[in-house]
């Protein structure tokens, strides 16, 4: 990647600084026409609250590059999902001790909700177990939930599937 798509992809995540948005999934396009550079992004969902430092970040890191023209767009479809984090991505979630999410539940229609936690095993990112519970639905931003290892006893977060 080059130019300024090679400038984009090194913007981190505000939330989980260990990724970058390019990791994360979020960057959909990034065009350069006349004087002008175009970011498409979307937000890990509808409410995300670090959408506008993405778009503070993207426009800061365009314009210390040299572009003095950025323009930052939000689209909203298709949903982002966790399976849109790369695989470089997933290795660096789990190098800082952030268990990744598995593969999103996929759905052809209406999504049924149920009061139920969901039944996930997740292996711990320390001893690697499968012996692990689950001890807040959320962590410290509203895409991961806080969990412990019942072997070597580590808590952990782990970004949920969605």
């Amino acid at each position: 990647m080059t130019g300024a798509g090679a400038v984009v992809a090194q913007v981190v995540d505000p939330e989980m600084p260990m990724l970058t948005l390019d990791d994360l999934g979020v960057i959909r396009s990034v065009s350069e026409q006349d004087d002008t550079v175009r970011v498409t992004i979307t937000p890990t969902y509808s409410g995300c609250p670090a959408i506008e430092e993405m778009r503070a970040d993207i426009r800061g890191a365009l314009t210390a590059a040299g572009y003095a023209r950025v323009e930052v767009r939000t689209v909203f479809s298709p949903a982002w999902s966790t399976d849109w984090i790369s695989e470089a991505g997933r290795r660096k979630l789990a190098e800082a001790g952030v268990a990744p999410p598995g593969s999103a539940p996929r759905t052809g229609g209406p999504i049924p909700l149920t009061l139920d936690a969901p039944s996930t095993v997740v292996p711990c990112p320390q001893c690697g177990s499968r012996a692990t519970e689950e001890l807040s639905r959320f962590g410290p931003t509203a895409c991961t939930a806080l969990r412990r290892c019942t072997t070597c006893r580590e808590p952990f977060e782990h970004m949920k599937e969605i």
